[in-house]
């Protein structure tokens, strides 16, 4: 009932009760009807201070909806930038992780992860395009928006696992590389130790092979092949040596070449050159033997003076079978 209608309700029921009280009851006193008024104003009074709570209530229980649907949409909206900064971390993170995918060798986890990761994040994103086109947010769209972000951390943890797993097999790969490298470093060094131990053995062996030669001398002669005291006066010079025993070297002929270089540094010679070394070398005389493998002593080379000798210093060096068997200088007087 209306403030109004209780209003004209009451004033009704005071007339009919006046009426009635008018009709059966002995006119009142002037001070009965004064009380009477006071009672209906107070009355009335009440019923106004009625209304206006019940009003006031009812307007403070909108306003309290209202105050608070707009908390709960602040709350929401929070909510949801939290999660869209999250997703943006998350997405950042993956972005770094790129780089990393060179370490995994194979396509088809590669493919997996990304295409996994790819549909995860389109799904958020739309998601958050439609919340920012609502004016209200609900609870179950922000829980959806929610889990959808916890797909993509879980994905992101898993990207990180695989990626640290392949890191460790990829380490243990390069220490057992270094370990090979190492091993193969030494088996080359073993190698090439052993390659210049078998060339130094082979060169001793070759070595081993030339003739030796022992007792080298060198005479001047006169015309009866005796010894001359100057070399000045010379018709020949003799070069004398003996070959030992050798058991290394291959027994047969032997072509010995004689040089002899005088104190002025000119090879005495006829024209005659032998091969040595890959090239070509003059000589001053030669001598042929048979080598059988035993001691051959009193060899003597010739050489037939066609230039003018000197005293000094001269050098004698003997070859044979590309090798130079031996030289010495000897002072001549």
């Amino acid at each position: 009932m209306t403030i109004k209608k209780l209003f004209l309700y009451n004033i009704y029921n005071y007339d009919m009760n006046e009426l009635n009280t008018s009709q059966e009851m002995p006119p009142r006193k002037k001070g009965d009807n004064k009380r009477n008024l006071l009672i209906l104003g107070a009355a009335l009074i009440v019923a106004l201070l009625a209304g206006w709570l019940v009003f006031s209530t009812v307007k403070a229980n909108k306003r309290a909806n209202r105050v608070q649907l707009q908390m709960e949409q602040l709350q929401l909206e929070f909510a949801q930038n939290q999660l869209e900064r999250e997703y943006q971390d998350l997405n950042d993170e993956f972005q770094q992780f790129e780089n990393s995918r060179k370490y995994i060798k194979d396509d088809s986890i590669k493919r997996e992860l990304n295409d996994k990761y790819e549909a995860a994040r389109i799904q958020v994103e739309k998601l958050q395009q439609e919340l920012a086109n609502q004016k209200n947010k609900s609870a179950a769209e922000i829980a959806k928006l929610r889990g959808e972000i916890d797909t993509l951390r879980a994905l992101l943890r898993h990207y990180v696992e695989e990626i640290d797993r392949l890191n460790k097999e990829n380490e243990a790969l390069r220490t057992e590389n270094k370990e090979i490298k190492e091993q193969n470093t030494r088996l080359s060094s073993q190698v090439t130790e052993t390659k210049r131990a078998n060339e130094v053995l082979n060169e001793r062996m070759t070595l081993a092979e030339k003739l030796n030669v022992t007792g080298l001398n060198i005479t001047a002669l006169n015309k009866k092949g005796k010894n001359e005291k100057k070399v000045e006066k010379a018709v020949q010079l003799m070069v004398s040596f003996t070959i030992p025993q050798n058991n290394s070297t291959p027994v047969g002929e032997k072509t010995i070449y004689l040089r002899i270089m005088s104190p002025s540094g000119q090879l005495l010679t006829y024209g005659g050159t032998f091969s040595f070394e890959g090239g070509s070398v003059e000589y001053t005389a030669k001598k042929t033997i048979e080598y059988a493998g035993e001691e051959i002593g009193g060899v003597t080379i010739y050489y037939d003076v066609n230039t003018p000798l000197i005293a000094g210093d001269y050098t004698v060096e003997l070859f044979a079978d590309n090798y130079r068997l031996i030289s010495r200088h000897f002072n001549l007087k």
